[in-house]
């Protein structure tokens, strides 16, 4: 389902609400258009080629995770997928009860599990993952092959720029600026 305001009509809504407020506009329009363009894609692929399969995107990026790299504590799964631990048990019941995953105790560490595919999911993100690029191509139809290259690349400079000094900058905003404990009861980790 696309966004209710096309970019046109958003981007004119944030230009009136923003005024002459002291900002960088070039850092709003990339951040802005990128995590439109990431919810855009990711409905996308969610109702095509995941469909298929009747995965939500969450539970997808966990199957890939765990192709990728064939045995992994699930706390990295959680952390490569970008969702919490609580999130990842529920996708994990799911994809268990589909018998597409499983998990192990780690043999080191009691206190950890490990993450597998079945052979069932295996066979299924074999067979998944060509539709799914044939949608990533769909995607980027509208970009020429240097296009989607240099796009990759300067997406992966943001990437690896927030690996290497994003926590560094996080924690120097979190000395001058302590934020309130949140009201779920939940303590921060310090």
């Amino acid at each position: 389902m696309p966004a209710y305001y096309s970019l046109t009509e958003t981007e004119e809504a944030v230009s009136r609400r923003l005024g002459s407020i002291p900002i960088r506009r070039e850092a709003l329009a990339a951040v802005s258009n990128l995590h439109r363009a990431a919810t855009a894609v990711r409905q996308h692929l969610e109702n095509s080629a995941l469909r298929v399969a009747d995965l939500t995107w969450s539970a997808f990026v966990v199957l890939w995770v765990v192709w990728i790299w064939e045995e992994i504590e699930t706390r990295h799964v959680a952390a490569e997928a970008g969702i919490s631990k609580g999130t990842l048990t529920g996708i994990i019941k799911t994809l268990e009860s589909r018998g597409l995953a499983v998990r192990s105790q780690h043999p080191d560490d009691g206190r950890l599990a490990l993450l597998r595919l079945t052979p069932e999911g295996v066979s299924l993100m074999e067979r998944l993952f060509p539709a799914f690029n044939d949608e990533e191509a769909f995607v980027v139809t509208d970009l020429d092959a240097e296009e989607a290259v240099t796009l990759a690349e300067s997406l992966r400079r943001i990437v690896t720029h927030l690996e290497e000094h994003g926590e560094e900058r996080r924690a120097k905003l979190r000395k001058e600026n302590p934020a309130p404990p949140r009201r779920g009861g939940r303590r921060r980790a310090e």
